[in-house]
């Protein structure tokens, strides 16, 4: 039905900055909260940041002032600018979002995952 593509995560010497992307595409009708997840190894999977339809953001406290969440509705995409990047920002990355799509019973909401991206912090 619908499939996310991240890109942009790699390796980035501490202070550096990465721009995640996350492009969704499939019989979607509208998207409404898409967001940025982290796990780090070890950890659980915590909330970066969010940016609703008319385009609130909310960001964790660990990141805000250092990360811009935005989004671009004609390319169904959510990006997440980092700046200022530390070792404790090492983690693999999800895309997530709500989205009302076309399906055999008619249009309905879920919400979706991408695969990850691998963001690595180090010198």
């Amino acid at each position: 039905q619908v499939q996310l593509v991240e890109s942009g995560g790699g390796l980035v010497q501490p202070g550096g900055s990465l721009r995640l992307s996350c492009a969704a595409s499939g019989s979607i009708f509208r998207i409404n909260q898409m967001g940025w997840y982290r796990q780090a190894p070890g950890k659980q999977r915590e909330l970066v940041a969010t940016v609703t339809s008319d385009s609130s953001t909310n960001y964790a406290d660990s990141v805000k002032g250092r990360s811009t969440i935005s989004r671009d509705n004609a390319k169904n995409t959510v990006y997440l600018q980092m700046n200022s990047l530390q070792p404790e920002d090492t983690a693999v990355y999800y895309c997530n979002l709500d989205a009302n799509v076309l399906t055999s019973s008619g249009w309905r909401l879920y919400n979706y995952w991408g695969q990850g991206t691998q963001v690595t912090v180090s010198s």
